[in-house]
C-alpha cells in the first residue's frame, strides 16, 4: 500500500498538479492583458457602447440606399408601401434581457415536460406494480386453499396450473 511506488506516484501527481495551476495562472494572465477592467456596477453601459462602437465601424452608411427609400415614401402614397417601409425597421435584435426571458422560458417549458413525463411514467410504474400484486394474491390464495382436514387442496392447484398453461399458450 503505502512502498516505493506508491509515493513517487503521488511525486507525479503533486508535480501535475503545480504544472496545471502554473498554466491557469498563465492564461488568466493573458486574458486580462486584452480587457479593460470595467467597474462592476457600470459594466453593462461600457459594453453596450463598445458594441455600437463597432457596429458602427462594421457598416458604413449607404446614401443610395437612404436616398431610395425616401424617394419611395415620397412616391408612394398607399399606405401598404409605407408599412412594408416601417416594418424593416422594426425587427431590432432583442435586448440581453428579453433574450433572458426567453431563455428562461424555454427552460421553464422544458422543465415542466419532463415533470410531465416522469410522473407519467411514475403512474404507469405503480399500475402495473398494483396489477402484479393483484394477480400474485389471487394465486397466492388459490395455491394456498386447504381442504376441511388441513390439507392443500391439489383439485385447485391443478386447475391454476392448467389456466396458466392454457394463457401462455
Amino acid at each position: 500500500g503505502r512502498g516505493f511506488a506508491f509515493r513517487r506516484k503521488q511525486k507525479v501527481e503533486r508535480q501535475y498538479r503545480k504544472l496545471l495551476k502554473k498554466r491557469r495562472k498563465v492564461h488568466s494572465q493573458q486574458d486580462d492583458q486584452f480587457t479593460d477592467a470595467y467597474p462592476e456596477h457600470l459594466k453593462h453601459l461600457y459594453l453596450a457602447e463598445e458594441e455600437k462602437m463597432l457596429k458602427k465601424r462594421r457598416r458604413p452608411p449607404d446614401d443610395s440606399v437612404l436616398s431610395e427609400e425616401k424617394l419611395n415614401k415620397a412616391v408612394d402614397t398607399c399606405t401598404s408601401s409605407y408599412r412594408s417601409v416601417t416594418t424593416e425597421g422594426k425587427f431590432k435584435k432583442k435586448t440581453s434581457n428579453q433574450k433572458a426571458k426567453e431563455e428562461y422560458e424555454k427552460i421553464k417549458a422544458e422543465r415542466a415536460r419532463k415533470k410531465e413525463e416522469a410522473e407519467k411514467r411514475k403512474q404507469q410504474r405503480e399500475e402495473a406494480q398494483r396489477l402484479y400484486k393483484q394477480k400474485k394474491m389471487e394465486a397466492y390464495k388459490i395455491l394456498c386453499k386447504k381442504t376441511k382436514k388441513g390439507q392443500p387442496n391439489l383439485n385447485l392447484q391443478m386447475e391454476f396450473l392448467l389456466q396458466k398453461i392454457q394463457q401462455n399458450t
